[in-house]
């Protein structure tokens, strides 16, 4: 930060520089190490601010709880088909630099799209801050439905578990899993078929990181912010080992080649734009739709064009059947098919367990 020129601005009297810090201040103190005149500049930043801090109010939507089995009824098919994009939860702390504007940034990016995004603790307080021109917070934009372009307010870091639950409630309501003693079938189900991305943007604290961790167990994949990194716990995927990407289809029982969906488990974004893109990635899965792998393609295609430039290098691992093909995008993703030598494949009743082929099951 340019504080030099700050303080200049404040001997004249000019508090707007010194103001402007306080967004990427994280009040760590080296600047005042530095400073040869031993200036206290944290206590002038926040001085600077000391009005706005006063007056300043913003919405959060009341923490709501669990997850109703009416509302999972509503939702459920249209998830696991894929014809919702998907459920992005935001968690964690952002207490870095534009952290909470970041936040209520992919927020809004996503229920706009109509993703279901769902928030908690101190994300759900981050996105109640940010303030569009007009006044309005994320949660005047939009309405507090866990349901497609929905945002809701779980309630505290603890009830994070209220968006595993939904997930869970899905695999109970809709393929009729036991709830009891059945941990594998359930995150078998839904690491194929409920398209689910935890977001953590911000410190990797040993809460945040067991959280993520739980998220993982379920098949629910987690990107973490910047900060992340420094846990060093990423559990990668690598798309060019075709054999990672094999499951069962539980019609006939043979083994098939279904793409990274999802790629990771558990992975880093340095900036908000690759967290953006790599959401839409990490919604695909094994189980999508023609239609609903359609809109997640639309979204992923769009997303990294607006932000890289580009069309994705790595498209033609999600694409199975022409029927997957966007048809906004048809003719720039048929020559980036014909480039990397594509072939079509089916889609499979998709799980890892051999004991759900039903196929082996009449054999008995």
């Amino acid at each position: 930060m340019p504080i030099p020129t700050a303080l200049a601005a404040l001997a004249c009297g000019d508090l707007s520089k010194l103001a402007a810090f306080y967004e990427t201040c994280i009040s760590c103190g080296r600047c005042e190490e530095a400073c040869p005149s031993h200036q206290p500049i944290i206590s002038y930043i926040l001085k600077a601010c000391e009005k706005r801090l006063k007056e300043e109010t913003f919405k959060v939507r009341t923490g709501r709880g669990a997850i109703q089995d009416i509302e999972i009824r509503n939702v459920g098919r249209p998830i696991v088909l894929g014809e919702i994009p998907g459920i992005v939860a935001f968690v964690g702390c952002a207490n870095y630099p534009n952290g909470e504007k970041e936040v209520a940034e992919m927020c809004m990016t996503f229920a706009n799209r109509r993703y279901i995004v769902a928030a908690s603790g101190c994300a759900a307080m981050s996105i109640g801050r940010y303030k569009n021109e007009e006044g309005k917070t994320v949660y005047d934009m939009f309405p507090g439905d866990f349901d497609a372009g929905g945002l809701v307010n779980v309630g505290s870091c603890v009830a994070n578990s209220h968006i595993a639950g939904a997930a869970i409630k899905i695999s109970n309501i809709f393929a009729k899993r036991n709830l009891r003693a059945n941990y594998e079938e359930i995150a078998d189900y839904i690491l194929n078929r409920v398209g689910a991305v935890g977001v953590v943007w911000g410190a990797a604290t040993q809460k945040a990181i067991s959280i993520a961790t739980g998220f993982n167990r379920l098949g629910i994949p987690v990107i973490a912010g910047p900060q992340g990194i420094k846990y060093r716990r990423l559990s990668l995927g690598k798309k060019e080992n075709e054999e990672d990407w094999y499951t069962y289809d539980a019609r006939t029982g043979e083994r098939v080649y279904v793409g990274p969906v999802p790629e990771h488990l558990y992975y880093v974004a340095e900036t908000k734009e690759e967290a953006m893109v790599m959401i839409a990635k990490l919604c695909m899965r094994a189980n999508d739709t023609s239609k609903g792998r359609a809109i997640k393609l639309t979204h992923y295609i769009d997303l990294h064009k607006r932000l890289y430039g580009m069309m994705p290098q790595d498209l033609h691992l999600f694409v199975r059947t022409v029927s997957d093909i966007p048809i906004t995008f048809k003719d720039e993703t048929l020559d980036a098919l014909q480039k990397a030598g594509w072939k079509e494949n089916i889609i499979p009743d998709p799980t890892l367990l051999e004991r759900k082929i039903r196929s082996r099951k009449n054999e008995k």
